[in-house]
Parts: C-alpha cells; sequence; structure tokens
C-alpha cells in the first residue's frame, strides 16, 4: 500500500522533544578541544544492523509540501522549562521514526535527490538525533548524485550533533568524501581514523590514484604493507593502474611478483590490469605473455590486449588479435567496436572499416553513442565528411564528444561554415561546450579564413562560458591572423598571452612567416622553437625552405647541419591509396610496383598537360619532412606517384584518395590542383597537416596550410 506522505503533516516534530530530548554534552568549544570525535570511539567492523525494508512509499517533500504544524504558544510553566534547557545546553530530539524510515526507503529506491530533501527538512527543525541506518543511506544517496553539498551537509549534521560513529559508518564517510573526489577533507578523516582496517587504506588509495596522485598512494601503500603485509586482489588492481600512471614498469612488476607469490595472479580482473599496465608501460610482449596465460579470456581480456597493440602502432596485429576474438566466440562489446573502428582510421583502410560498421549494426550496438562517435572520427578522418554527417545525424543520443568530432571533422575538411553552424546547432540544444570544442571550431576558423567569426568565438569562451583560452586556442588564433598576413598582431599575441608561449603558438608563427616569407620574423620565431622540447623535425625544414626561397643558402646549410649534429634524421615520405580493396604504399622516385612504366608515363604525361596550364616546378623547396635526395626527385613524389596509379586504376568519375605520412610541399600542392583540373577528377590527400581537397584546380585549404 503506497501511503502519501502528506499523513505525517498532522504529526509536530516538537511533540515529542520533551519526552525524548537529552543533554547535548558536545558544545562546538568541545568539539574543537578534541583533535577528532573519532578518537573517542572504536566499535567492532560487524556492528551494522540491517533495517527490515518498509513497503513502498511514494513521496517529494517539494511538490507535496511538508510543513511541520505550527507551535502552540506556550504556557508560562512551557516556557520556564524551555529556558532551563536552554541554560543547561542544546537538546537534541529524536526524529520521527516514519521519516527515518522514509529517507531509507527513497535510498532504496535510488530515489536520492528526494531522500536529501526530506533530510534538509529535518535539519531545517533543529538538532535531531538520527540513527546510523539513516546516516548510512543519506552517505549512500550523496555517494549516487555525488553531490559534494549533500556531502557537507551530512557531515557537518553528524559533528554538530555529536554523533559517534562506529567503525563500519566510518569508512562510509570516508568512501563518501572519495567517491565525491574530495580528497583533502577525506585523507584529513583518513588520518584522524583511531583505527584503519583494510577498507580505509583501499578507500584513500583508490582516490588517490583516480585523483593521479600516483607516488602519494605507493607511499600510502608500502605504509599498509608493512602494517597488514597482505592485501586484496582490487588493491593490486589499484596499484597496478598507479604504475600504469607512472609509466613505471618496474613497479608493476614487483607488484605482479607479490600477485604470483599471493595466488591471485590468475584473477581476471588482476590480469586485465596487468595487460593495460604492460602496454602502457611499452613491453608489449609482456602484455601479450600474461594474456597467454589467462585461464580465462574474456571480452575485457581481449579488448585490453587489442588495446595495448593499438597504443603502440600495431594496427596490423590489433586487426589480427580481433579477428581471433572474433573467432572464439567470445561477446564482442561496444568497446572492441570502439577501437577496431580508431585503428581502421590508423589503417587507411575504408574497407575494414565499413566491415566494422556493418558489424557494429548486427551484434545490436548501432545506436551505441561511444561507438558511433568512432565512426563519425573515422570517416571524418577518411575524407567521408557526408558519411560522419549520416552517421551522426541517425544517433538518437549525442553527447559534447559526439559533437566535438563532426565539428573537428568539418574543420579539418576546409569547412569552417558548417563547423561553425554546427557550433552554433549545438549551443541552441542547450549542449555544455568544452575546451576541445572551442579548440575544433576555432581550427575550423583558422583553415577557413573565417576572421570575424573566429574572434567572436574565441572572446565568448570567457565572457559567455567561463572557459579560460588555453595555449592551444591562442595557436589558433596567432594561425587566423597569420591567414591574413598580420604577422605583427600575431607576435603581439604571442608576446602578451597570459602564460608562456607553447611550441605550437611559435609552430603557427613560423608557418605564417613561411606562406609569407617573412625571413627575419621566421628566424626569431624558430630560434624560440629550438630551446624547446621535444624539437620537432617539421619546424627544422620549415626554416631550412624559408632560407631557400631567400636565397639565403649558407644559413640553409647551417640548419642542415643543425639537423645532422642533434640526430635528426629526414625520413622517406610515403604515401597510399587503396584501390579495389587493396592498399598501395609508394615512396619518392621508387620504381617496385609491377606497373612501375606505365605509371611513369602517365605521371610524365600530367606533367607536360598541367604545364601548358603554367606549372613549373618549384625546386627550391623541399617536403616537410622528408631527406634532400628525396626533394631533388621532384617529379616523382610519393603523392604524384600514387594520384599516378590510382588515374591508371580506376575509372574516369572515381574520386581518389591519397593518405600520406608528411605535409604536403608546394610544388605537389600546386600540381595536383592542376591535375584535378586537367582530369577532371576530385582527388583528396591527407597529410600530417589536414584535409586538402582538389576540385576544379583549387583547393580547400585555401592555399595555406
Amino acid at each position: 500500500m503506497d501511503i502519501p506522505l502528506s499523513r505525517y503533516q498532522c504529526i509536530s516534530l516538537d511533540r515529542i522533544q520533551s519526552s525524548c530530548g537529552f543533554p547535548n554534552s558536545f558544545s562546538a568549544d568541545g568539539i574543537t578541544g578534541e583533535k577528532s570525535f573519532y578518537r573517542r570511539l572504536f566499535f567492532p567492523f560487524s556492528s551494522k544492523i540491517r533495517r527490515t525494508p518498509f513497503s513502498q512509499i511514494r513521496c517529494s517533500s517539494v511538490e507535496r509540501g511538508l510543513q511541520p504544524r505550527p507551535k502552540p504558544k506556550p504556557s508560562n510553566s512551557e516556557l520556564n522549562v524551555e529556558n532551563e534547557a536552554q541554560v543547561n545546553g542544546t537538546r537534541l530530539r529524536k526524529p520521527i521514526s516514519e521519516l527515518c524510515g522514509q529517507i531509507e526507503k527513497l535510498v532504496l529506491f535510488k530515489r536520492y535527490h528526494e531522500a536529501l530533501e526530506l533530510f534538509e527538512i529535518l535539519e531545517m527543525q533543529g538538532a535531531y538525533d538520527l540513527d546510523s541506518e539513516t546516516y548510512d543511506a543519506l552517505v549512500s544517496a550523496c555517494i549516487g548524485l555525488k553531490s559534494i553539498g549533500g556531502v557537507k551537509k551530512v557531515y557537518n549534521y553528524m559533528i554538530n550533533t555529536g554523533f559517534d560513529p562506529d567503525e563500519y559508518l566510518r569508512n562510509r564517510v570516508l568512501l563518501m568524501h572519495v567517491k565525491c573526489g574530495m580528497m583533502i577533507d577525506a585523507r584529513r578523516l583518513f588520518d584522524e581514523m583511531p583505527e584503519k582496517n583494510i577498507f580505509s587504506w583501499n578507500s584513500i588509495i583508490w582516490g588517490l590514484v583516480d585523483a593521479g596522485d600516483y607516488f602519494e598512494a605507493f607511499r600510502l601503500f608500502l605504509t599498509m604493507w608493512q602494517e597488514f603485509s597482505d592485501a586484496e586482489s582490487r588493491m593490486f588492481v589499484t596499484m597496478i593502474r598507479a604504475s600504469a600512471g607512472l609509466g613505471l614498469i618496474f613497479a608493476g612488476r614487483q607488484l605482479h611478483s607479490c600477485l604470483l607469490k599471493t595466488g591471485v595472479g590468475g584473477d581476471v580482473f588482476v590480469a586485465c590490469a596487468l595487460i593495460d599496465m604492460y602496454s602502457k608501460c611499452g613491453s608489449i610482449e609482456d602484455a601479450q605473455c600474461v594474456f597467454d596465460q589467462m585461464p580465462e579470456k574474456t571480452t575485457v581480456g581481449w579488448n585490453s590486449i587489442i588495446a595495448g597493440y593499438a597504443l603502440h602502432g600495431y594496427s596490423e596485429e590489433a586487426l589480427s588479435m580481433y579477428h581471433e576474438m572474433r573467432d572464439s566466440g567470445v561477446k564482442i562489446d561496444h568497446f572492441t567496436f570502439s577501437t577496431i573502428i580508431r585503428i581502421c582510421a590508423r589503417l587507411a583502410s575504408l574497407e575494414h572499416a565499413k566491415q566494422a560498421h556493418a558489424a557494429l549494426v548486427r551484434h545490436g550496438f548501432g545506436l551505441d553513442i561511444v561507438a558511433n562517435t568512432a565512426l563519425v572520427d573515422l570517416y571524418s578522418k577518411w575524407g567521408r565528411i557526408e558519411d560522419a554527417r549520416h552517421v551522426f545525424d541517425m544517433m538518437p543520443h549525442k553527447n559534447v564528444i559526439s559533437w566535438n568530432a563532426l565539428i573537428a571533422g568539418y574543420g579539418n575538411h576546409g569547412r569552417g561554415v558548417e563547423a561553425v553552424e554546427m557550433f552554433e546547432q549545438m549551443l541552441r540544444g542547450r549542449m555544455v561546450p568544452n575546451h576541445v570544442t572551442f579548440l575544433a571550431v576555432l581550427s575550423a576558423c583558422s583553415y577557413s579564413g573565417l576572421s570575424d567569426c573566429g574572434w567572436e568565438i574565441f572572446e565568448s569562451m570567457s565572457r559567455d562560458h567561463k572557459i579560460k583560452p588555453r595555449a592551444m586556442h591562442y595557436a589558433c588564433m596567432i594561425e587566423l591572423l597569420g591567414r591574413e598576413g598580420l604577422l605583427d598582431e600575431a607576435f603581439a599575441l604571442i608576446r602578451d598571452a597570459p602564460f608562456e608561449p607553447t611550441v605550437n603558438m611559435w609552430a603557427a608563427l613560423l608557418t605564417a612567416c613561411r606562406v609569407h616569407k617573412n625571413l627575419e620574423l621566421g628566424k626569431f620565431a624558430a630560434e624560440k622553437l629550438y630551446g624547446m622540447g621535444p624539437e620537432k623535425l617539421s619546424n627544422y625544414v620549415v626554416l631550412l625552405n624559408i632560407y631557400n626561397s631567400s636565397g639565403r643558402f649558407e644559413e640553409a646549410a647551417a640548419v642542415t647541419h643543425t639537423l645532422k649534429r642533434r640526430g635528426l634524421r629526414m625520413l622517406p615520405a610515403c604515401s597510399w591509396i587503396e584501390i579495389k580493396k587493396q592498399p598501395y604504399g609508394f615512396r619518392s622516385g621508387d620504381k617496385w610496383h609491377p606497373q612501375s612504366k606505365e605509371i611513369y608515363q602517365k605521371l610524365d604525361d600530367l606533367m607536360l598537360e598541367i604545364s601548358k596550364h603554367g606549372y613549373i616546378p618549384q625546386e627550391r623547396f623541399l617536403l616537410p619532412d622528408v631527406n634532400e635526395q628525396e626533394g631533388r626527385v621532384l617529379l616523382y613524389h610519393s603523392e604524384k606517384l600514387a594520384i599516378a596509379f590510382g588515374l591508371i586504376s580506376t575509372s574516369d568519375w572515381t574520386p581518389l584518395q591519397i593518405v600520406q605520412s608528411h605535409r604536403i610541399c608546394d610544388d605537389c600542392h600546386t600540381a595536383i590542383k592542376l591535375i584535378a583540373l586537367v582530369t577532371r577528377r576530385e582527388i583528396v590527400v591527407r597529410d600530417a597537416s589536414r584535409f586538402h581537397h582538389f576540385k576544379d584546380g583549387s583547393c580547400s585549404c585555401g592555399d595555406y596550410w
């Protein structure tokens, strides 16, 4: 039978004050005089009493307007009694047991907001005594809501009423602070506990690891180990996470050794944590060894080893492990598909991506927000921005990561107007943007030259959204100014930034100097970059190109000498194209392909054709991160060979898509624009910087990259 809360409105909360109250010996001075009220207590861990569940009760303290009855006017004798009580001290009053039961019942049915509302009503009525079961329920409500305000109210009420919790409830209060991220208060509570058991240590160490304070977590773990010389498997899992966070493989191996000695090394959760730790610490061989020794390979285990291979760039091995997982009959979840989709994006294999998309739908994860967001990101990175938009539109629920992926996709494809439109649509839908959102939309504005729009969004970050711009946002604005040729303004923005300029900020200015051939400022930006780590090869090559284009060959030679002295080697440039579901790779000037003769003949014909449209090879420029010898093979750069092979291997109406490991050089950029014009083909090149959509003699980047 459902009992409405309004039934209890006829009961005055003050009726039991005189009969059930008792003196409170803990004044404010008394509490602060003790180091902690925990010092006065110690109760067995098993002292918690479970209350028999009540029948289901419906209530909403706010909607039903729970109010106590007005107090009757007291007689003179009652006033004398109250005055005497106030002289002796504040009295604690026992609340109506039905209301405490309602709080516990509301928590049982996960109606945490209403439980805390009812507690606030009791709190406003005065110092009522609550029992352990009610406090336990309130702790669960605070944890369920992760309500910092609720934690403070419940804990302060416990202190102010002088409640003495047992060991179980002390640990629950500690866990409440940890779960709500209040680690400073949690650490103080932990330090003041007179007795600590395994649960206490587990809670505080877990909180420290979750907060990223790995060194302190290790210090406490070693202290605990000296006291108990034992730990649960969950504690080992937590410390393995700390080892992974610090990247300390020797600490992880010591923990692994302890696990084997204690006999819990075969635990599934421990094994999965070890695989993750070894992967993040750079030892994929040890991760594979742990995986092979698992008595039962679960979905989480397979996901961990696949993610480990993907983390280290072993994309083909990760895909092979996925096929083994699929053949083993283990259940595949949305996390598996999300990982595989990201691997397909890295492999530049659209066919594998389509297969993963189809498998995602077949396994019932077609509406999963994580997997679909990965698909949006994949199709965006593979030049299929329309497919990315279709997946996005079909998603029933979208989070901020989903919006960020599509906005960034539009930006990388040079479609800044659409990116800004999606950003405005996101705001109209009351989705709260984060710093990544602003990075995506500001990058889109800088890629597309949307100066006024970019500055308005940049200024709105702190004005409307209370998000402080970071260095990466400043780098976007520097690039935006550089695109317009406002190099002095870009330099002033770097100089006046509220923090030390970063590598990306100086690199954006250096790129602008390369495009606008400002030698002096470019040299200054390059010198700033030289003193900042890690050193990036492309920055040296940009300066090298600036010197070469200006005829400063001695300075260019000095840059080359610096590269050799610092051990920075320019790698061979590679480009890939997929023809009939088969990927093909090319290097500059190589002739390994069986159709090399036809490829070079086609490229020579193309060079002759585009020369009629004004093409002249730009021999002064090198590729951004390839060696000088390859730079001399200007007519046969890897992307030109890939395009020539695509033209002779596909029908006349088929768009070509090239993926390359380096930033496209000026000569190839000019050549491909003219090739797209004379062949009437759409050519998409994804380089290390962004997407370039070549069509009808123009590029989506606006010749600024």
